[in-house]
């Protein structure tokens, strides 16, 4: 696999912390999966010197466009907020494994943090596109920062929002949120990513109900190959517990497994 260049069709603003890309990828020739990632070179320059790893936020294969939701926060992000349309960007990818939706599943929860609402929402289309019940609880500091939640509706998704401005976020209440959830509909499996306190809630929850589930890691990383060993996490399989590279391995790793530091 070889970088490329990517033609930028749109890069905007869309609330104080978060930017969307929208890159022409006709000429991709492998096909993206949710949960996978690219490892994009935010600038010409010599620094910032080491990619960064995007999730991607949607997969329009109809008219060969993909879209990245990102958090800007670092140098690298923030020289991504100057491309325009027009110009191109570097990308490597897709990288890692994404996830499984079993076709036997007829209903999924989703749950997402922040930013973790980027690498959901792939799964989230094609989950309500094959025909699946999909159910998403959104998660954000404040309601300024619940993204997607529109686009998520408008596709199917049953959307919950909970935010630290309207007082209804913590690990106890979106616990009680679940179960009155799961209550009421059926659900053949579990999704997370973009927060540890809330990845441990739903390993207690998939447990206590005896339901499968994933979760998307988001670790920083050098290679995007696994060569640099930057992004190790830590796999428990029965007793045995073993290193994983997030970037090869994962991002997707069976919900269960994940030692949740």
């Amino acid at each position: 696999m070889q970088a490329q260049e990517y033609k930028v069709l749109s890069n905007t603003q869309v609330s104080d912390r978060y930017w969307l890309m929208v890159v022409d990828a006709s000429n991709m020739t492998q096909t993206v999966q949710p949960g996978q990632f690219f490892h994009i070179k935010t600038y010409d320059g010599i620094y910032p010197l080491l990619r960064r790893p995007l999730s991607v936020y949607k997969i329009d294969a109809e008219h060969g466009q993909i879209e990245f939701l990102y958090l800007v926060k670092g140098l690298g992000t923030n020289k991504m907020t100057e491309l325009q349309a027009g110009e191109t960007i570097d990308l490597f990818g897709p990288l890692g494994k994404g996830f499984d939706v079993n076709a036997g599943y007829d209903s999924i929860l989703l749950l997402a943090r922040g930013v973790g609402v980027a690498t959901l929402s792939a799964l989230a289309y094609e989950a309500a596109a094959s025909g699946k019940q999909v159910t998403a609880i959104l998660s954000a500091r404040s309601r300024n920062d619940l993204l997607a939640a529109d686009y998520l509706r408008g596709i199917g998704v049953d959307v919950y929002k909970v935010t630290e401005e309207d007082g209804n976020s913590d690990v106890d209440q979106v616990e009680e949120l679940i179960h009155d959830i799961l209550s009421q509909t059926p659900v053949d499996a579990l999704y997370t990513c973009g927060s540890k306190r809330l990845s441990r809630l739903m390993q207690k929850i998939a447990k206590q109900e005896n339901l499968p589930g994933e979760i998307a890691l988001e670790e920083h990383m050098g290679c995007g190959m696994g060569v640099c060993y930057a992004c190790v996490c830590e796999i428990q399989t029965g007793d045995e517990v073993k290193n994983a590279r997030v970037c090869v391995d994962g991002p997707v790793f069976p919900l269960e497994q994940v030692v949740i530091k």
